[in-house]
């Protein structure tokens, strides 16, 4: 295959580009192209080709899987993983982009790359969230208020469990290495398994609202418990008092956020439409949802449950707005790019290694079965299939894993084959997730699936 770090002069064959080479022989004709930079990229304008390569993936993918009836969001983490650093090499790591294809070695540009992508990831995730949450009213989260902690309780001990017990005791890795491991299996990708819940159209369903709920605790608990491991690989001692302020913090601005803010709102909606601005509840809308994302993210949870909290208070607003509508073209430039750039962190060389394989498939496959069982028997007495939904439904770990093997790897508490290990579970989890959901799904009535008072045109997430 063509490399995009051969000169610039070299001529490139017709052939090619009818085949495996077709992207690479775009991209050097785009590089041809006059310009006033000396005859190579800027930074910005590497960057931008970057940009355009990702979104381009992303969209080609999305309508490549709906053509065959499955979830775009497989799609575009397939898209990521093929145009990743570990493959085609065309984003990814900063070394390994356009910018650097096509300019060369330079620190600023590959650290201004690193940090677009990171930001379009948080972004993307943060607004996809933000429209879950309008869709979520209070009182929706109070009808499964109860049964989702249960669900979230659940689907974290037995995980963490699980993979503790099978690093440790069975395989005999340090303590340390088995709980990073245990973590890693807890918290659910409330981003990834929002996004195939409305890809299904099945958003308001019982089920959904169970999982979403259920995923948000799931995410504070998750904090809770990376919070403590964290202390445990830089001190090795956490203090009873440390974990008791972190909880607290959580559980104080989860319901400040739910019940001051929805009073908030209801009151001074219609005031919304009387500001000059143009889009006024919009604009406060946004700045709802940057504010209290930046703020989770500031007191130690995660951004996402910030933004989450804005769409819902916004929620019990929304026959005053249209802020769905307003939000669209926001939200289907953003979206793709968390899942693309969470796709291209996977290495395929990984599946090449039999023993990492071997312990991945195993990690993964109690991974299924730690939430499969764990959040199927807290929805005991609801039917076999709404438990196999929401078990299913809280699997995926998508970017919550690959964020603790990071921080896991960073702190030296565990290796890079345990990082790797990690990665390939929070990988298969992702993609096995959302096609059995839609079998799931596809098997129950409209009437189960899609409550009548819940779903509407007004209130349904845009598709992309």
């Amino acid at each position: 295959m063509a490399s995009l770090t051969r000169s610039r002069d070299a001529m490139v064959p017709l052939s090619p580009w009818l085949g495996g080479d077709c992207l690479h022989g775009s991209l050097f004709f785009l590089s041809n192209l006059p310009r006033n930079t000396g005859g190579k990229l800027s930074e910005v304008t590497g960057l931008l080709l970057d940009l355009f390569v990702i979104f381009l993936a992303a969209k080609v993918a999305a309508e490549v899987f709906e053509r065959i009836h499955q979830p775009p969001v497989i799609g575009e983490l397939l898209a990521g993983l093929l145009i990743g650093p570990h493959a085609l090499g065309l984003i990814g790591t900063p070394d390994q982009t356009l910018v650097q294809a096509f300019h060369g070695d330079v620190p600023s540009a590959q650290e201004a790359v690193a940090i677009t992508y990171r930001l379009l990831a948080e972004l993307g995730v943060v607004v996809l969230l933000f429209f879950v949450g309008l869709e979520t009213q209070i009182k929706d989260i109070l009808r499964v208020g109860g049964r989702a902690t249960t669900v979230a309780v659940m689907g974290v001990l037995l995980p963490f469990a699980l993979g503790f017990v099978l690093m440790g005791p069975i395989l005999g890795h340090p303590q340390i290495e088995s709980m990073f491991v245990g973590v890693a299996m807890v918290a659910t990708s409330v981003g990834i398994t929002a996004r195939v819940l409305r890809d299904l159209h099945v958003i308001s369903s019982m089920e959904s609202r169970i999982i979403l709920g259920a995923a948000v605790i799931d995410d504070i608990l998750a904090m809770i418990i990376l919070a403590t491991m964290s202390g445990l690989a830089r001190s090795g001692a956490v203090s009873l008092l440390e974990i008791g302020f972190i909880a607290g913090q959580a559980i104080l601005f989860t319901v400040f956020v739910a019940l001051v803010g929805t009073g908030v709102v209801s009151r001074f909606a219609l005031g919304l439409n009387h500001l000059r601005m143009d889009n006024a509840p919009f604009a406060v809308a946004l700045l709802a949802m940057l504010g209290l994302a930046s703020l989770a993210a500031h007191i130690g949870l995660a951004a996402i449950i910030g933004a989450f909290l804005a769409g819902m208070v916004f929620a019990e607003a929304r026959e005053h707005f249209e802020l769905e509508h307003q939000a669209l073209p926001i939200f289907q430039f953003l979206v793709p790019f968390f899942f693309v750039l969470t796709g291209s962190e996977v290495d395929w060389r990984m599946f090449l290694d039999g023993g990492i394989i071997g312990i991945a498939l195993t990690v993964t496959a109690l991974a299924l079965l730690g939430k499969l069982i764990g959040c199927g028997l807290a929805m005991v007495g609801l039917g076999r299939r709404s438990m196999a939904i929401v078990g299913v439904g809280m699997s995926p770990r998508g970017e919550v894993g690959l964020i603790v093997a990071s921080l896991g790897l960073s702190l030296g508490a565990i290796p890079a084959e345990i990082f790797s290990v990690v990665v390939i579970m929070s990988i298969l989890t992702t993609f096995i997730a959302p096609p059995i959901l839609r079998v799931l799904f596809a098997g129950k009535s409209t009437a189960e699936t899609v409550p009548a008072e819940a779903e509407s045109e007004a209130g349904r997430l845009p598709d992309l």
